[in-house]
């Protein structure tokens, strides 16, 4: 579960865009009106109109019978293209945290086998804690590992925003792309969309060390079953909006696998040299830690034994007065 804390705030935003996004496809499926609530109200007025307007442009400049799926792929793309700069500087930032953590999982290893002890006390917990947090900050790594969450965030009201679009809207809700309705729920769009997530995700994992990847194997897994649900819970404008965005991932997640992630290894090499990974933790530290409690042991049975003799004699010496 440890390995986790780092992805709590991650998986928390996940499952807030799922079940707002299943709330608006049910909201949306029974309303015959665009809605006028606070929330999903301002995002109809300040982007699914805009978006409305744009995608109907974008399909009568397209034309023909899939215009209008057209018309959300190309939005898809302009989105993508305004966030890749802010994305490949996370995906940066995060592949630099990574290298980070990998020159300190000697120490690391050390730590964590100590706290897989179970006769721990409370204060070498507290320690090895401690030297944790010191290891982490000593080196400049970030505990979430250079993780964001602001690139979903901004995509989440343009893809309610999207679904608006074309659920109010008569003829975008009428159109299909290719046989595919764009107000229906789509099992085929789902599969694409599922497998393009899936797709970015174990390109995501190559080249990690070993020890990385068993946890990352884990979590990789979260965009595909989030991208699942989510695509199955809406209209077939949202899921086609959402492969098409895993197509556009999986050509970054490329960039940053084969062009960015060598790069930053070399740069951080070079970086290294000149500020070596400082050393926090070690065999012996942790050695003379856990000896502390054993000598500590040692000291504390010393003690119970000269009390236990020193009541005896007492014992003793009030028999013999009473006698």
């Amino acid at each position: 579960m440890k390995k986790f804390r780092k992805y709590i705030g991650l998986i928390a935003l996940c499952f807030v865009v799922m079940l707002t996004v299943t709330a608006c496809a049910q909201n949306g499926n029974a309303a015959t009106k665009p809605p006028t609530g606070f929330f999903y109200g301002n995002i109809y007025r300040f982007i699914g109109k805009p978006l409305q307007n744009i995608m109907l442009s974008f399909s009568h400049m397209i034309g023909g019978a899939n215009g209008a799926g057209w018309a959300i792929i190309l939005m898809t793309l302009v989105v993508r293209i305004v966030l890749l700069p802010l994305m490949l500087s996370q995906q940066k930032k995060s592949t630099t945290q990574q290298e980070k953590m990998t020159r300190v999982q000697p120490q690391m290893l050390l730590i964590q086998d100590a706290m897989k002890r179970k006769d721990l006390t409370q204060d070498q917990q507290m320690t090895l804690a401690g030297w944790q947090r010191e290891l982490y900050s000593q080196n400049n790594i970030s505990l979430t590992g250079g993780m964001g969450c602001l690139p979903l965030i901004i995509q989440f009201p343009i893809m309610i925003g999207i679904y608006q679009a074309v659920m109010y809207s008569k003829p975008l809700a009428n159109s299909f792309f290719f046989g595919i309705s764009l107000s229906e729920r789509s099992i085929s769009v789902t599969i694409i969309a599922t497998l393009f997530a899936f797709i970015q995700g174990y390109l995501s994992i190559i080249g990690v060390p070993k020890e990385q990847k068993k946890q990352m194997q884990s979590m990789m897994l979260m965009n595909p079953i989030m991208t699942l649900f989510i695509s199955l819970s809406v209209s077939g404008s949202v899921a086609l909006y959402w492969a098409a965005g895993n197509f556009f991932s999986v050509i970054q997640q490329l960039i940053v696998t084969f062009i960015i992630m060598p790069k930053v290894k070399k740069d951080v090499d070079e970086h290294l040299k000149n500020e070596p990974i400082k050393a926090i933790v070690t065999k012996e530290k942790i050695d003379e830690l856990l000896n502390q409690k054993t000598s500590g042991s040692a000291v504390s049975e010393k003690e119970k034994e000269l009390h236990e003799n020193l009541r005896n004699r007492n014992k003793g010496k009030q028999q013999k007065h009473h006698k």
